[in-house]
């Protein structure tokens, strides 16, 4: 895989571009940014272009030599990987003091040894400390990537010790280019994925599902009803997400979808209450969400949304989805 399979980070791959032309590269470097947007991709290319036994160029991996073929499938021995456990919510300790014990040997193919962490989100107190003398003082030739979605959820202490490089969300035309290699031909679907996607790969992919459109239908219309079954929405919801499966990843990804759904929804009725007119809406949801809006009026709708932003901050924050499920649903209107 080339570098050309990355796309809309460029800014990213110059700082280390420029870092290395300079003699100053980190140690240690924090890449910060949205899920979805390529940065477990970035990492696993710049650590096969530290590690290639040809390179072609600065910071450009050959894709034929051995080295390359083994970062390819994860068995270069001195290219480290700490993911959380998938049943776990926080990295581990042990886990973490025995990715430090290996970091801390000498490379055996060459002068540099890879680490990345690819869930720097999940540190608690115990694993963020144990890792703060690799950190401070990291062994010769050591590299450390560290991946998360966002700094405020990095220690002061971890910040302090990292480099940190920015990853935007990818463009509408990069989006479209992706979904291009994944076999979407129809142009509109591309279009609607790539707008809907927020900038996120794994997002914009995840919505080319059908199941994932049934759901949106039958909560949008059950919530706006006259009379909504909050009980069995709140199935509907938590089947969904549980239908991903069992690692954490996937199924905060559905709940986050749903609620970006039931935003775009009540903000097309915050847009009818204010007066304002909606187009590319069906005409039988554009009349219920009139209706809906009608009776729950503007300031309704500002607190509604205001609900969602809450629930989108505990789906990142790891809190029980079913708790997110019922807190959303309790804050739409009942029949009095």
């Amino acid at each position: 895989m080339s570098w050309d399979c990355i796309r809309g980070q460029d800014a990213a791959r110059n700082t280390f571009v420029a870092a290395v032309a300079a003699g100053r590269l980190a140690h240690s470097y924090l890449l910060v940014g949205p899920d979805g947007v390529g940065k477990r991709l970035f990492a696993h290319e710049l650590a096969k272009a530290f590690l290639c036994e040809k390179p072609p160029a600065t910071l450009t991996a050959c894709d034929r030599c051995p080295a390359c073929a083994q970062v390819k499938v994860g068995t270069h021995p001195d290219l480290l990987f700490l993911r959380t456990p998938t049943d776990k919510h926080e990295l581990p300790v042990d886990d973490m003091r025995a990715f430090c014990a290996q970091v801390s040997l000498k490379p055996t193919r060459g002068p540099r040894k890879i680490g990345i962490v690819e869930d720097a989100d999940d540190f608690n107190g115990s694993s963020a400390n144990s890792f703060l003398k690799t950190l401070e003082e990291p062994p010769p030739g050591a590299l450390l990537l560290l991946i998360a979605t966002t700094t405020d959820r990095q220690l002061p202490t971890i910040l302090s010790r990292c480099q940190i490089v920015r990853f935007a969300p990818l463009s509408p035309s990069d989006l479209k280019a992706v979904l291009a290699t994944q076999g979407i031909d129809d142009p509109a679907k591309r279009d609607r994925l790539a707008r809907l996607g927020s900038g996120s790969v794994s997002r914009t992919l995840a919505l080319d599902d059908d199941s994932i459109w049934e759901v949106r239908q039958r909560l949008v219309e059950g919530l706006t009803s006259l009379r909504p079954q909050f009980q069995a929405l709140t199935e509907v919801w938590s089947k969904f997400h549980e239908d991903a499966g069992k690692e954490t990843r996937p199924q905060r990804l559905r709940a986050s979808l749903v609620l970006q759904f039931l935003v775009e929804a009540v903000q097309h009725a915050l847009k009818f209450s204010l007066g304002a007119t909606v187009s590319d809406l069906d005409a039988a949801e554009a009349a219920q969400l009139k209706s809906f809006a009608g009776r729950v009026g503007t300031d309704g709708l500002m607190e509604l949304l205001d609900k969602f932003v809450e629930a989108d901050f505990h789906v990142e924050r790891r809190v029980q989805l079913i708790l997110v499920v019922e807190s959303v649903l309790a804050k739409f209107p009942r029949e009095k």
